[in-house]
């Protein structure tokens, strides 16, 4: 996994090995790490047109020092300085040495450039774009994009963009990803993120928010050995679907299946359903839930919101066992609280945004940290679903999933996840990293129904089993 820092640590971690080093090694170290991304991206440094976007920070200076390196290898580049009083002294000489040039802000210049640099703002700016940095960005863009550090316009602690901001085909991200990279609008603008290592590990605090990469998820997902038996490998309790919404039920329970569980118990208002599609599946069609022999519930796909639906749901959490809350069952929960607050095991909880304003106020631009309120205020994990899905544990520990796609804003697709979470509950992952691993796979599996165009509930269920399969292969 790798950590996600706020700016304020980030900004403490630099201090701390700046005062180590002589002065100026550190932006020295940013400014050849950002060059040499920049020849990556090129086809050809030599004869290519670079332009600068520098603002009057440090992210200005980075892009200044890049661009002599660049210059130095027969680049032709071009600095458009936003503040020329307040650009970087140093910066501004060792452009000029190398043979780079430097102009105003003037949108023009950018006509035919093959790459553009943007270091306008640092990642302490905050708010939109302002003045000529506006007519800067939409000059560029068309043309290939680095950013350094975070996208100007984007806030690198939560994601939040303003009405205007760069949209970066590439950001180099000095030392520590920023929450804004990957969460949120910022996310989107950021394009691919290429983390680089400048010393500051040593310096970072412990990451409290974690970036789910491939191996994490490899080394979460169950492995049966030999010794195994349906019951070792966890047994999970659906309870979902009803007259009207049949299918819902019928998509989680079949994540369930495809999800690793070594068996599957449904209990609900559409049995036919379950058994016409999964014979494989245990039908109570008349228990109560604290009858009925799993490790882990999945309760709400499609359960409606009636007295029936209530009583299941009351039934269900009140189990000494891992629950995961959906659909209807979280807008039940918004009803009564207390039903999850009072639970002494794991329970998580996944809305997407309408739902999540049912049980914690609406998830403001920082939707890290709102989802970090309402897991603490309802002492339970939290995964509030969306392009890059943040997963909050009561403790306040969070992870982010990446894999998300557009392909899953369909109807269904969080039936699947659920069923899916449930399984990895059941075989004994910890909520809050079966929750990520979850999101993670279930993120995959939509990148694949999608590939060739649109997609449904159903073809993303029926990708589980090869998301999973290409995650383990590695």
């Amino acid at each position: 996994m790798k950590g996600v820092y706020a700016v304020d640590d980030v900004r403490a971690a630099e201090a701390a090995l700046m005062a180590e080093l002589p002065e100026g090694a550190l932006m020295q170290r940013a400014a050849q790490a950002l060059a040499v991304h920049c020849g990556l991206s090129l086809e050809r440094v030599y004869g290519a047109h670079v332009v600068l976007l520098v603002g009057r920070g440090n992210n200005g200076a980075d892009a200044l020092f890049a661009g002599a390196r660049l210059a130095a290898r027969g680049a032709r580049v071009t600095a458009l300085l936003l503040d020329p009083e307040h650009a970087h002294a140093d910066g501004l000489v060792a452009l000029d040495r190398a043979g780079g040039r430097t102009t105003g802000a003037d949108p023009a210049a950018i006509t035919g450039a093959d790459l553009v640099v943007d270091g306008i703002v640092g990642i302490g700016g905050r708010g939109g774009l302002r003045g000529a940095a506006i007519e800067l960005a939409a000059a560029a863009a068309d043309v290939l994009t680095i950013a350094v550090d975070v996208p100007s316009g984007v806030d690198a602690d939560t994601g939040w963009v303003g009405d205007d901001a760069i949209h970066a085909d590439v950001t180099v991200s000095f030392g520590a990803l920023k929450p804004g990279l990957v969460v949120g609008p910022g996310a989107d603008l950021a394009g691919e993120v290429r983390l680089v290592d400048i010393g500051l590990g040593p310096h970072l605090p412990p990451a409290r928010t974690q970036l789910l990469e491939a191996n994490d998820v490899r080394a979460l997902l169950p492995h049966p050995d030999a010794a195994d038996d349906k019951y070792t490998r966890g047994v999970v309790g659906v309870a979902a679907g009803s007259e009207q919404y049949a299918g819902a039920g019928v998509l989680a329970t079949g994540a369930a299946v495809h999800g690793g569980a070594g068996m599957v118990r449904y209990v609900g208002t559409a049995p036919d359903q379950i058994r016409a599609r999964y014979p494989e599946v245990i039908v109570h069609p008349e228990a109560r839930p604290q009858d009925v022999r799993v490790q882990a519930w999945v309760v709400g796909p499609g359960l409606g919101t009636d007295d029936t639906a209530m009583s299941l749901l009351s039934d269900v959490l009140r189990t000494d066992l891992p629950v995961i809350v959906d659909a209807d069952a979280i807008t039940l929960v918004a009803r009564s609280p207390g039903l999850v607050r009072g639970r002494s095991a794991p329970t998580v909880l996944t809305p997407h945004d309408r739902e999540f304003a049912r049980i914690a106020d609406r998830p403001t631009a920082d939707r890290l940290a709102s989802v970090r309120r309402a897991a603490h205020d309802l002492g339970a994990t939290v995964l509030l679903k969306g392009n890059a899905t943040v997963i909050a544990a009561p403790d306040g520990v969070a992870y982010i999933n990446a894999t998300g796609t557009p392909w899953l804003a369909t109807a269904g697709s969080g039936d699947v996840l659920s069923g899916l979470i449930g399984s990895l509950l059941a075989a004994g992952l910890p909520a809050p990293l079966a929750a990520a691993a979850g999101a993670y796979v279930h993120g995959v599996a939509g990148q694949r129904a999608g590939a060739h165009g649109p997609s449904s509930a159903t073809d993303v269920l029926a990708e589980l089993r090869g998301a999973m399969r290409s995650i383990t292969a590695g």
